[in-house]
């Protein structure tokens, strides 16, 4: 149905992380373990706020356009990029928090954004296609020949995609709107493939650009960020949580916005009323990207279960938001609080300096955060401030 096209280049080089003289400088800084934060130039990881205990590290520098993430078994973490073209893998072999090695695992890529990992393979989502890369741990250094499986229609407009493996062992790739408002038929839409290819269906309809996906920990049910669409004005219409009890469920757009908003272009066609409402209504325009729910003993119980949300940051609002995680916290299914987890990226002056993207945790409860503005993949953990205890691989850079 759609045509396929040559993977130009991929090819690894296994090769321990080349560091530039600024990445050096910032190993060496980070050797004392404490301290205060080294910083690369326009990184500074001091003007990050978080709740008391948590800590903010660097894992990755100079990860260019780092975007999705993926943990594979043995603990390699997988990064897709929208504008670089490459698919990296990145380790933290002695448990330092801090990745030592870095591998190239494909290039020249068309906007490889999505990438997700299960039974020993990696899956890269490109806007035309989906890729597989088999047993790809064993693979590093020589990285295999990918496998299609499956041709996408691909487009520039909002063509990136969010790829993960759901707990049905399916795939779910969010099909971005190729447009601000339009009426767009299958896109606009969440899809879910088995891992082959076979069995396309629309999991999730009235979706405009969700570049978030996410399983709640007890009722298995999808949950996922929208971003709302634009030029209705500063303040709306809101980006949006949804949440999915069901296949075959809509969510408004183009017709309704944030669950009550009506479109002023294509509103008349369909009420509000015949589609799912959001369950939190976040901030508009600040670009809701990857979402986490937060689980692990070694948190603080006020966060276990708890939703967190890479809030890319606005692009075309007077007065910038967003640059920052928020939290969404939950009684059941329902939303009682939407605040900041970690601020800092944007500046007083309306600049920022840095934009999260995904949103990963690891094993020993800490997380990961990329930001393909800075070039850079952060490690947050805990530290009860009572115990002076902290996540079993110690803090990166504090």
């Amino acid at each position: 149905m759609f045509p396929a096209r040559r993977l130009t280049a991929r090819n690894g080089g296994g090769v321990p992380l080349a560091l530039s003289l600024r990445a050096l400088l910032l190993a060496l800084a980070g050797l004392g373990g404490c301290g205060p934060a080294p910083t690369l130039a326009g990184l500074d990881l001091d003007s990050i706020r978080l709740p008391p205990g948590f800590h903010i590290g660097l894992y990755a520098a100079e990860v260019p356009n780092a975007r999705s993430l993926a943990l594979g078994e043995r603990g390699t973490l997988f990064v897709g990029t929208r504008t670089d073209g490459r698919v990296l893998a990145l380790r933290d072999g002695d448990g330092d928090g801090r990745a030592e090695a870095r591998w190239t695992l494909a290039r020249d890529l068309d906007m490889p954004n999505g990438v997700a990992f299960h039974a020993g393979s990696l899956y890269v989502a490109e806007s035309g296609r989906v890729l597989r890369f088999d047993r790809i741990e064993d693979r590093l250094d020589d990285p295999p020949p990918p496998v299609t499986v499956a041709e996408l229609p691909a487009y520039r407009h909002h063509g990136w995609r969010e790829l993960a493996v759901g707990p049905d062992g399916k795939l779910y790739i969010a099909m971005g709107a190729p447009c601000n408002v339009c009426e767009p038929d299958e896109l606009g839409s969440i899809w879910r493939l088995n891992l082959d290819g076979t069995g396309r269906e629309i999991y999730a309809r009235g979706v405009r650009n969700s570049v978030g996906l996410a399983w709640h920990p007890e009722t298995r049910e999808l949950w996922f960020t929208d971003n709302g669409r634009d030029w209705l004005g500063d303040d709306s219409p809101p980006d949006e949580l949804n949440r999915a009890s069901a296949a075959g469920q809509h969510f408004g757009f183009p017709y309704c916005h944030g669950g009550d908003l009506p479109d002023p272009e294509l509103g008349t066609a369909h009420p509000c009323g015949e589609f799912v409402p959001p369950v939190q209504r976040l901030g508009a325009h600040v670009a809701s990207l990857g979402l986490l729910f937060l689980t692990g003993e070694e948190l603080p119980a006020a966060y276990r279960g708890q939703v967190l949300i890479a809030e890319h940051g606005s692009w075309n609002r007077s007065t910038p938001v967003g640059y920052r995680i928020s939290l969404v916290r939950l009684a059941g299914n329902q939303a009682v609080a939407y605040e900041p987890f970690a601020t800092g990226w944007l500046n007083r002056d309306g600049s920022a300096w840095g934009r999260p993207v995904d949103l990963l945790q690891l094993p020993d409860g800490s997380l990961l955060v990329s930001d393909d503005r800075a070039e850079a993949i952060y490690r947050i953990h805990y530290r009860s401030p009572r115990s002076g205890t902290r996540s079993p691989a110690g803090p990166a850079v504090e």
